[in-house]
């Protein structure tokens, strides 16, 4: 037996986002103190330390729920650049922020799309004009195994997926022989990103974090990810979190910020609170199929807002709000439903 995998097949992607897992413990090691301290801040404050340029970020959250929007609007706000996203399932976040001018470099696995609501105008637009480029693709469980081989501390992770697969071709994974089975076995690298930012439905000032609901692979992305910038519905008391330490999904040493949003996760949903505003996305949609509308939306939501609370001012304030928080006007009556 050789000492190493000679590859059999590996794909053309770009490695986005990995780390020699020995140097990313070592930074943690130098970066991120275990000591219990106050993280709390502004989001602003949070975007400004955390964010650089040409970092590599991902988005919590699944699809249009539970995205912490209150960030991405504020990276757009704050002008950076060259932003690379391994986007699993980035649909509301990455549309924003591809027309913001942020994210130039993306890792797709699913992007691009606002699921039954219809493809992307502003992203599909931006790849094929070359504003941003898709510099790999992946299948949506390789890249949660990229981010659960990242927290791990490994440099891969051994799956089955993408076998014979043209996306196998364009990610940056490879293909061995398995030692023991003499089958081919898919290498999956690890993915450290620079930041990640998450919205979730209770903090304490330290950064231990509830979520309420599935937690798809949020657990995953903080351990992998260098800096951690966590929005929440409200700030608890530190008790609340010693009295129910089962709920808490995310340690606040994996934690750099803790910032109090209500309403953070607008216009996508939050599970148990309220439910995604659809009259707002659809305004999205409609203004993304121009560079024009893009920009006039921009003006109107990103740039001509002075704070979160002037924004939910802006798209309808406590009315619009009100119309969220209710469930009997979303419930539609079901068929042998009793009266």
């Amino acid at each position: 037996m050789t000492d190493t995998f000679e590859p059999i097949a590996e794909g053309t992607g770009k490695l986005l986002g990995w780390h020699d897992p020995d140097e990313h413990r070592r930074w943690v090691r130098g970066n991120k103190p275990r000591t219990r301290h106050d993280k709390v801040t502004t989001v602003s404050d949070a975007v400004g330390r955390f964010v650089n340029d040409g970092d590599v970020i991902v988005s919590g959250g699944f699809g249009h729920v539970r995205v912490a929007m209150s960030v991405v609007y504020e990276i757009v706000r704050q002008g950076k650049r060259d932003l690379g996203m391994a986007a699993k399932t980035a649909v509301h976040d990455i549309d924003i922020l591809i027309g913001g001018g942020c994210v130039t470099q993306v890792e797709c696995a699913y992007a691009f799309g606002h699921e039954l609501r219809g493809l992307s105008a502003c992203g599909r637009r931006a790849v094929q004009t070359g504003r941003v480029r898709v510099v790999a693709e992946v299948s949506n469980a390789a890249l949660q195994w990229r981010l659960l081989a990242g927290g791990m501390g490994i440099p891969f992770m051994p799956a089955r997926v993408m076998l014979g697969t043209e996306t196998l071709q364009k990610s940056s994974a490879k293909v061995v022989t398995d030692p023991w089975s003499g089958k081919p076995v898919t290498l999956v690298p690890s993915l450290n990103p620079d930041v990640a930012f998450i919205h979730v439905h209770r903090a304490d000032r330290f950064g231990n974090c509830q979520i309420d609901g599935l937690l798809v692979e949020d657990v995953d992305i903080a351990r992998a990810s260098r800096r951690v910038i966590v929005t929440c519905e409200e700030i608890i008391d530190e008790e609340e979190t010693r009295r129910t330490p089962d709920r808490t999904t995310i340690p606040f040493l994996l934690v750099d910020a803790v910032c109090e949003v209500p309403w953070g996760a607008h216009p996508t949903p939050m599970y148990g609170l309220y439910f995604s505003d659809e009259e707002h996305i659809a305004e999205w949609l409609g203004a993304a199929r121009t560079d024009e509308g893009v920009a006039a939306y921009m003006d109107r939501f990103v740039h001509g807002v002075a704070d979160y609370d002037d924004y939910l001012d802006r798209i309808g304030g406590t009315r619009k709000l009100g119309e969220l928080r209710r469930i009997e006007h979303m419930r539609q009556p079901l068929k042998g439903d009793l009266p």
